[in-house]
């Protein structure tokens, strides 16, 4: 007996429903897959052997875990309006235009003992040039901040110089090992292309061992310890933030960064929220000719381990910091304020501070000396 016309179409139907629906499921898969590809190798290494014992003398470290030195909130502070500006918030997050870049030019022939730029190439990016030595900071030259090359905050703007074009380097240094700062495909880079040692706080080398970095190039060290690197005395220093590249937080510690020359000297903060610390390293190690400092991607929901601008300014002053040049801004999408609102903030800041600010292009060489007059370049593209 045969089934009814009607019948044999509701059972086709179901049928090709069901192929559309398993043909889905194996693209989302695939796709899954896709984006998927290389995230094991990019959450890095883990602690283990004798790196495991030497975190755990570290007086950072306790309970399995880095600590800060006083208690600090790291997860967002639960916030209805948070969420509601996440979806319904009308900020402009993203410039209007190209941001505009710079090409270096070659350093200006100067006095080597006196010599002192920095090149700021993006987000937290930095070459500072110093009495003829050259160190790195914090170098993320990917398309996405993230595990993954597919998924993840995108640039705003791309790199003003390849890899290959950069000078021959003297030292390359790590603050902390969040995606936004330590980058898989650019140390794998730089590995290869250069012969300069990696400056990491303690841990981070794991991820740098997990990545093919020769052991003999990696240098990790903990807050308050120092390593020449040709001329130069790099101390690591504290800092009030937290690390993690998976789902397990604080295995490797974070930090800030003294890069001392014989008369000049430049302190870098990594990613920080404000606390006692910078008076104390200004103390310690001030007063410095510059200071490069983490304005961007703060919230009052998070404000133990971000500094907002205002903050950043304050922790300048306590450094004894010459001249202020801002990073980690206008490169990722990495909070809800408006992309170039840290920067004015900064700009009235300082102004009311009387602190010395220069604020450059991705590229452009700011020589601490002679800096550029504030030109409020963004705001043509905010």
């Amino acid at each position: 007996m045969r089934a009814p016309k009607e019948q044999t179409g509701r059972v086709t139907g179901r049928r090709i429903a069901g192929s559309v629906a398993g043909v889905a499921a194996l693209a989302g898969l695939a796709g899954l897959a896709w984006a998927a590809r290389g995230v094991p190798a990019a959450l890095g290494g883990r602690l283990a052997g004798a790196r495991a014992e030497r975190a755990a003398r570290s007086p950072q470290f306790h309970d399995g875990t880095f600590h800060n030195r006083a208690s600090t909130r790291t997860a967002p502070v639960p916030d209805s309006n948070l969420f509601r500006e996440m979806i319904f918030g009308k900020q402009q997050r993203r410039p209007t235009g190209a941001v505009p870049l710079v090409r270096p030019t070659p350093a200006p022939d100067v006095d080597r003992a006196r010599e002192l730029n920095l090149v700021w190439y993006g987000h937290a990016s930095t070459l500072i040039e110093i009495e003829g030595r050259r160190v790195l900071l914090d170098p993320v030259w990917s398309d996405r901040c993230s595990p993954s090359d597919a998924v993840g905050p995108r640039r705003l703007h791309e790199p003003p110089v390849r890899l290959d074009e950069l000078p021959q380097l003297d030292a390359i240094l790590i603050s902390h090992d969040h995606y936004d700062h330590l980058d898989m495909a650019t140390v794998r880079e730089l590995t290869a292309r250069q012969s300069a040692p990696f400056l990491v706080p303690l841990g981070v080398g794991a991820h740098l061992d997990r990545w093919g970095v020769p052991a003999h190039r990696v240098i990790e060290l903990d807050w308050s310890q120092t390593h020449r690197v040709a001329d130069l005395e790099i101390t690591c220093t504290a800092a009030q933030h937290f690390s993690g590249r998976g789902l397990r937080r604080n295995g490797t510690l974070w930090s800030s960064w003294v890069v001392a020359g014989r008369q000049r000297k430049v302190y870098y903060t990594g990613d920080s929220g404000y606390f006692d610390g910078y008076a104390e390293i200004g103390a310690a190690h001030g007063p410095f000719d510059a200071t490069l400092v983490q304005i961007g991607a703060y919230d009052r929901a998070w404000p133990g381990i971000h500094m907002f601008p205002e903050e950043a300014v304050a922790a300048h002053l306590d450094l004894r910091g010459g001249l202020f040049v801002p990073v980690h801004w206008a490169t990722f999408n990495l909070a809800l304020h408006d992309w170039s609102e840290p920067v004015d903030r900064l700009w009235a800041e300082a102004k009311a501070r009387d602190v010395r600010l220069a604020v450059p292009r991705p590229g452009e060489r700011v020589v601490v000396d002679d800096p550029p007059p504030v030109d409020g370049w963004w705001q043509a593209v905010a």
